[in-house]
């Protein structure tokens, strides 16, 4: 049994300063650990405890806790989903996360879906307020502490950076966490650490550095417990073509050891694979991973935790978020079905009714079902890869049952090649807030034109006046000047009177002698109406109203969201004097 590094992700809204972080993170602690202390992994940063303790210094002395972790494994994930990716069974790798906030801009929406992400996995974060460098009259110290250079700046400086800190807090207590400045924290069980930070001077890094791996060894140590020579478990974070050795797994392993030759086990989208090791890749020390000419070296074994290339056969469908488990040949059948199931509790089709979505990475389309759960909507269907013709089908059978279904959600990905959209509607996105934004407002523009379409079939309510001295023709049909006080006059609206007497219908409007269909409030028209005599059955100056029938008023008071106050108001007139006659009417 040994401990192993703690996995930390970082966080963030877009421009905030995830990366920077990162690389700050490295920077200083190759400058101020020993000679080639980071260690460069497969979408890892390896930083050792002695880099830390060096980085921290005095710092550390503060906490009291004697360490025992080999140091902390930063997980360098690609694109703003990278931290869903990051999926296990039950829970997410990630074993602690930096949430970086931008402290002038303060909480965004990806940084609140963020937090909800965290809250749904119950992964610990601190918060590091990024910037600070940007505070109006800070004046930066590298190397000193950062409650020193706090305490160095002037009296306004002191305050607005205290006012910045207080907004964060005020809306992470929206959000239901208790948050304070780390170094005003007296029980880290129950309260969010924010470490005020400069990734590009470095203020406040070490602090950060401390209170991560003070976190993790503290509370824990438990978890990172490993089986050293067990078999080896992980997470697929990429599936790439490597020239000379074909498709390759970039993997995180989280526990035990694996070795060339070992018979793996990996999720795909049907039955899981079972394949063999043929070559482990470590990328040479200090190398940038995301060069393209970055080299590697071929190795026989590695223990977790880290991040290792591997080379084997029948990668075609394995996708980014797929478990992978070594294990001896007997028993690779029983750990294939184990895994089999492990991604169908992701991957959905019921058959029933929802919307279709897709993703990238298991641990994304996870991601996207909780977000969408949380709001209530129902998923048909959710698997991985890009959009396919089946999955248009799909949703297009939707649209007869429920229109607002009839939709594909693809979450960093594609249409295939060579299809159309057709009667579905796709929406796509590679930042999840911005998909489910997109999708909410398609939704309210579904469901506005399909009321708007029920009410162009229904008498909308209107009052208007007979005007006097503009009696054009007395009948067959009346012919007379109106003013439209309330409401929306059209061609072919019953109209009753002030008693509640149908007496006519309106057959046709002009307007500057041209016909027109409607009318709007405020204007004036000419009408025309059958059967009916001015003088007789209507005169000049009645007020008159739409005849609106029951069925109707039915229907407008379940649409009553797009009509206007004015229109409304009618409708309620048009019920009391309907009802003077019909007590129950409408009701």
């Amino acid at each position: 049994m040994a401990l192993r590094s703690p996995l930390c992700v970082v966080l963030a809204h877009v421009d905030h300063g995830k990366t920077s972080i990162l690389d700050s993170i490295r920077g200083t602690a190759i400058a101020e650990g020993e000679a080639g202390g980071i260690t460069q992994a497969i979408g890892a940063s390896i930083i050792p405890l002695s880099s830390i303790q060096n980085t921290c210094g005095k710092l550390l002395e503060a906490l009291k806790i004697k360490f025992t972790l080999p140091g902390l494994l930063f997980i360098d994930t690609p694109g703003h989903a990278g931290f869903v990716s990051l999926r296990k069974r039950g829970g997410n790798l990630a074993d602690i996360a930096i949430l970086v906030i931008d402290i002038l801009d303060g909480a965004k929406p990806q940084t609140v879906e963020s937090i909800e992400i965290l809250k749904h996995y119950k992964t610990p974060f601190v918060i590091a307020a990024n910037k600070v460098d940007l505070i109006q009259g800070w004046r930066p110290a590298k190397g000193r502490p950062i409650l020193k250079t706090i305490d160095a700046q002037s009296e306004q400086t002191r305050a607005l950076l205290d006012k910045k800190l207080y907004e964060v807090v005020g809306k992470m207590a929206e959000l239901g966490f208790d948050s304070e400045r780390f170094d005003r924290v007296d029980d880290f069980t129950k309260r969010i650490a924010i470490i005020p930070t400069s990734a590009m001077t470095g203020e406040g890094i070490p602090e950060l550095l401390m209170v991560v791996a003070g976190l993790a060894q503290k509370f824990l140590e438990k978890q990172l417990v490993v089986e050293s020579e067990g078999y080896a478990k992980g997470t697929i974070l990429e599936v790439k073509p490597v020239k000379g050795l074909g498709l390759c797994m970039d993997v995180i392993l989280y526990d035990g050891m694996l070795k060339r030759g070992d018979t793996i086990v990996v999720g795909t989208t049907g039955e899981a694979l079972i394949s063999k090791v043929k070559g482990l890749f470590e990328p040479q020390p200090l190398a940038e991973m995301r060069d393209k000419k970055a080299k590697f070296g071929r190795i026989e074994k590695i223990n977790a935790a880290t991040g290792v290339r591997i080379s084997a056969v029948g990668l075609e469908n394995v996708f980014s978020g797929m478990p992978l488990r070594s294990c001896s040949p007997a028993e690779s059948h029983i750990v294939a079905e184990d895994i089999k199931k492990e991604v169908e509790e992701v991957l959905l089709e019921t058959g029933e009714e929802g919307i279709v979505i897709k993703a990238d990475t298991l641990g994304s389309l996870e991601a996207l079902e909780f977000l969408l759960r949380e709001k209530n909507i129902p998923i048909k269907k959710a698997s991985i890869g890009t959009i396919s013709k089946k999955d248009l089908m799909d949703a297009e059978a939707n649209i007869i049952k429920n229109p607002l279904w009839g939709v594909v959600l693809g979450f960093n990905v594609e249409l295939e090649q060579g299809i159309n959209e057709n009667g579905a509607n796709v929406l796509t996105n590679n930042v999840i807030y911005k998909l489910l934004e997109d999708f909410e407002q398609w939704q309210k523009d579904k469901k506005r034109e399909a009321e708007e379409k029920a009410l162009s079939g229904l008498a909308r309510p209107c009052k208007f006046q007979i005007l006097k001295g503009y009696v054009f023709r007395q009948n067959n049909p009346a012919v007379v000047g109106i003013l439209v006080l309330a409401g929306t006059l059209q061609v072919g609206t019953p109209v009753m009177k002030e008693d509640g007497d149908g007496c006519t219908s309106i057959k046709a409007i002009q307007v500057e002698q041209e016909n027109v269909e409607k009318v709007e409030a405020g204007k004036q028209a000419a009408a025309s109406m059958e059967g009916v005599t001015v003088g007789r059955q209507i005169h000049e100056g009645d007020i008159l109203f739409s005849a609106v029938p029951e069925q109707d008023f039915k229907q407008l008071k379940g649409l009553k969201g797009n009509l206007s106050e004015e229109e409304k108001t009618i409708l309620r007139e048009i019920a009391e004097i309907r009802r003077k006659k019909n007590p129950l009417w409408g009701v």
